[in-house]
């Protein structure tokens, strides 16, 4: 797939994060007095960022978070995406950075939250700079699903989601593709065949074009190997 760059890799995972730091580095580069937009994943692919967070050392400072979907459940509830990515960060000894954009907040509306969070990232310049993503066995990033509508004002409300919790806020495909390096990682032999289709270039995938998109897994993806 044009523009794509796939890394088969034994620990993806450390591979995702040096990728992920190096991006983040890169970013911070083209403009010495700017932040940068990172935003984060939950599930397996959040292994990547504790890693890249240490990697970054003093220059997390500059770093501005916000996550790519989060459950519309409470931060200290398992399913939370930011919640996880906290104790993530705490259990490696690293403080996150001061900045943060959460996309659901506890006790909020969901029109409370689409509100406040179209206005934080307007805020932000209405753009991303590096995503971390986490890929489903059906081809879902962040919470957009094959079949499903990805478009929006910057981040959507989903009500449906085929994967419970149903309830989740998400950054719409167009925020996505604003950023300009995504590192995507997924493990797990159930990817095997959305990877592929990833790689082969089916345009019904929600990370399909997406600008500056780096694949790491440890999963052989050759058609000999896939279902």
């Amino acid at each position: 797939m044009r523009g794509v760059s796939l890394h088969i890799d034994p620990r993806p995972v450390d591979a995702a994060a040096e990728a992920l730091a190096r991006s983040v580095r890169a970013a911070l580069a083209s403009d010495v007095d700017a932040f940068v937009n990172v935003a984060l994943p939950g599930g397996s692919a959040l292994a990547a960022w504790p890693a890249a967070a240490r990697l970054l050392g003093e220059a997390l400072v500059r770093v501005r978070l916000t996550w790519v979907d989060e459950r519309c459940v409470p931060s200290s509830d398992a399913d939370s995406n930011r919640g996880a990515t906290l104790r993530a960060m705490a259990d490696a000894g690293v403080a996150p950075p001061a900045e943060q954009l959460s996309l659901w907040l506890d006790h909020e509306t969901p029109d409370e939250a689409l509100a406040r969070v179209r206005a934080g990232l307007a805020a932000w310049g209405g753009r991303l700079d590096v995503t971390l993503l986490g890929m489903g066995a059906d081809g879902h990033i962040a919470s957009l699903y094959p079949g499903h509508d990805w478009d929006g004002e910057l981040v959507r409300y989903v009500e449906d989601s085929p994967k419970p919790p149903a309830m989740r806020m998400t950054l719409t495909r167009p925020l996505l593709a604003t950023a300009r390096a995504s590192i995507l990682l997924a493990t797990g032999a159930s990817k095997r065949e959305a990877l592929a289709a990833l790689v082969a270039g089916k345009s019904q995938l929600p990370a399909a074009g997406l600008p500056g998109l780096h694949i790491f897994t440890n999963l052989d993806i050759s058609p000999e190997h896939t279902p």
